[in-house]
């Protein structure tokens, strides 16, 4: 009887290690090679006045793993309002990450996460710092 309280013990214990690794697993590290560099467009445009704003420095992090340094400036945009950029894209990370901010403190900074990376131009509205 004592062998099979044991049997009964050890099978208890190894589905609870099962359940355990079933559900929250071992981390995977990110080795993605699938790194890619997708052209992108940006118009900036104030939110007030529809006006394109010249001189906004585009700032670009990509995932953790892939930078460490924090932000990169990328681009800065010309008399239209406009810049083409090439960001670092992998499909295993989020992000990535981009910041665009203007040197001489006008509009006040915008950061955000680009989800859907495909060529094309993406117009942004940035209040400026008075608001």
């Amino acid at each position: 009887m004592k062998w099979l309280h044991n049997l009964l013990k050890g099978a208890s214990l190894t589905t609870a290690l099962f359940v355990f690794q079933a559900c929250y697993g071992i981390r995977q590290p990110y080795f993605d090679m699938d790194i890619k560099e997708t052209p992108m467009s940006f118009s900036l445009v104030s939110a007030e006045s529809g006006e394109a704003l010249q001189g906004i420095h585009i700032l670009c992090k990509a995932a953790m793993w892939l930078s460490e340094e924090g932000y990169q400036d990328i681009g800065v945009t010309d008399e239209n309002g406009k810049c083409k950029v090439n960001l670092l894209y992998s499909s295993n990370a989020e992000g990535p990450y981009i910041r665009f901010e203007d040197p001489e403190g006008v509009v006040a900074a915008k950061d955000t996460t680009l989800a859907d990376l495909r060529e094309r131009d993406i117009l942004v509205k940035m209040k400026s710092r008075n608001q």
